[in-house]
């Protein structure tokens, strides 16, 4: 565990400096808006593992990555913290099998076939387990990804809003699945609010399927406001936290 009060000038100092920041703007938001605190995911892309472990001894639980060649050496190097680790970024089929071993969620389910893999991996690797005596994994959370900006030509990821209630259905009756509520990201150049109240009104097919999927994974750095004032549950904050994101490796 890291010292909650660390010495003034080093990276832990700055980290607790940015985090308390960001968390007194949520707190904020969320009384202006009359809604529960969301919960924060710390996104660490590009960032390193002594940065997650700083982290975690500021009181974080959860960490979010985009990237498995980055977050699965991560997650292992830091074990010891049980942490809650967060696939946020879009998934390659071939890469689920990697990700169910340490992740707890995935933000960016957006196709059937990632629902097929992500199940096919979650059997593999329960089996493994079985194999050496340990205890299984939990089901993997799910949020469904949907695409508030179709006709975009670098669209952000996600679904097509006509197949989310498809997608809700096929990760709720695939096993070592759990259904967990919608993503999604707000358009370049469009109004945060209007965009994530969109993606609230949206998850109500998801709503149907399986009424636990309450979820709603919004909010980055520039519009978190407007994600509580809409009623995400979680929120992906990188930036604010981190700081710049250093050169890509």
């Amino acid at each position: 565990m890291q010292d909650l009060n660390p010495a003034p000038g080093g990276r832990a100092a700055e980290l607790r400096d940015r985090l308390a920041a960001v968390r007194h703007r949520i707190a904020a938001a969320s009384a202006d808006a009359a809604r529960p605190e969301p919960a924060l995911i710390v996104v660490t892309k590009y960032f390193p593992a002594s940065d997650v472990r700083i982290l975690s001894g500021l009181g974080i639980l959860d960490v979010g990555e985009n990237r498995d060649q980055e977050a699965a050496p991560k997650a292992e190097e830091t074990s010891d913290c049980r942490l809650h680790w967060h696939f946020i970024g879009q998934l390659q089929t071939n890469k689920a099998k990697s990700v169910v071993r340490y992740a707890d969620a995935v933000h960016s389910v957006d196709r059937v076939s990632l629902v097929n893999a992500l199940a096919k991996g979650w059997a593999a690797e329960n089996e493994h387990r079985e194999q050496r005596g340990e205890h299984p994994r939990d089901p993997l959370s799910c949020f469904v990804q949907v695409n508030l900006d179709e006709a975009a030509a670098d669209a952000r990821g996600g679904a097509s809003p006509g197949l989310i209630e498809e997608l809700a259905v096929r990760i709720a009756g695939a096993p070592g699945l759990a259904l967990a509520g919608v993503m999604a990201v707000a358009p370049l150049g469009a109004d945060p609010l209007t965009s994530f109240r969109r993606l609230g009104d949206l998850a109500a097919a998801v709503r149907a399927v399986d009424v636990r999927a309450t979820g709603m994974s919004a909010g980055m750095s520039a519009d978190l406001e407007a994600a509580i004032a809409a009623g995400a549950t979680h929120l992906r904050i990188g930036s604010d936290v981190l700081g710049p994101r250093p050169p890509l490796r």
